[in-house]
């Protein structure tokens, strides 16, 4: 199988790292020129990485395409390109639907949307896909946790939920620079904050059959250092402000 990436941007480049250091079975995979920098680079890491011409060189020499684009360009370019007949597309392209693709690339061909986050370059992290298909499961079990969505309506959700990514770094951030504030080793700080919210996630991850709201009750105590930490917040509002963020998030991909 050949498998080609119109984009190499940052998810494209996870998804490459991801698949090149997992047990998927590939022959090639052939990379757009449209970021020399990153697509040389795979090149030199990866023997299996090629870069094309241009985006209908990757087309014509794939069995699975990749659309790794931002809409804008989507739309720019999509409409333009030659896809083939019964050829297995991927878009991760986050505000263009369905029908629209299926307008966009006019030939008969399986069109499935799906959205990976970067930490899919070590093989961590979910994958919603829409609509359900079996052969891009398998794939992405291999490099993630698949999680098929039947109603593409339903998978905006999850769109809206992957948009909070850099406010999570952000938050990171702003932890590790106020105990580079207060005298910590900005190499120490980071290390500290970034593993301390690792095990959090991954105690979460173990606990996942609960309700969060009993992680969130069991992590405090009476008068506790926790406690007086989540009221602050919830008192200053941070909290809805998330609420209200996904809110936007998703009447734009709603559009």
């Amino acid at each position: 199988m050949k498998l080609g990436f119109i984009g190499t941007g940052k998810i494209a480049s996870s998804v490459i790292i991801g698949i090149c250091n997992s047990k998927i079975k590939f022959k090639k995979i052939i990379v757009s020129p449209r970021n020399r920098r990153t697509s040389s680079l795979l090149r030199k890491k990866f023997r299996k990485v090629s870069i094309a011409k241009n985006n209908q060189e990757v087309i014509n020499n794939s069995n699975w395409v990749f659309l790794s684009i931002t809409p804008n360009v989507g739309k720019k370019i999509i409409k333009d390109l030659r896809f083939k007949k019964n050829q297995t597309i991927i878009s991760f392209i986050s505000t263009i639907t369905l029908p629209q693709l299926k307008k966009m690339i006019k030939v008969k061909s399986e069109i499935i949307r799906a959205i990976p986050l970067p930490p899919i370059s070590l093989k961590k992290g979910p994958v919603p896909i829409c609509p359900p298909n079996k052969k891009v499961k398998n794939f992405f079990d291999k490099i993630g946790s698949t999680v098929e969505i039947k109603n593409e309506k339903l998978s905006i959700n999850f769109w809206s939920t992957s948009g909070m990514m850099a406010s999570y770094y952000e938050m990171l951030k702003v932890m590790s620079e106020w105990l580079v504030k207060k005298g910590v080793k900005r190499t120490d700080a980071q290390k500290y904050i970034t593993t301390l919210f690792l095990a959090l996630s991954e105690d979460a991850v173990m606990n996942s059959k609960k309700e969060l709201k009993y992680l969130v009750k069991e992590s405090q105590t009476p008068k506790g250092l926790n406690e007086q930490g989540l009221k602050e917040m919830s008192k200053k509002g941070a909290y809805r402000s998330v609420i209200t963020a996904l809110n936007s998030i998703h009447k734009r991909l709603n559009k």
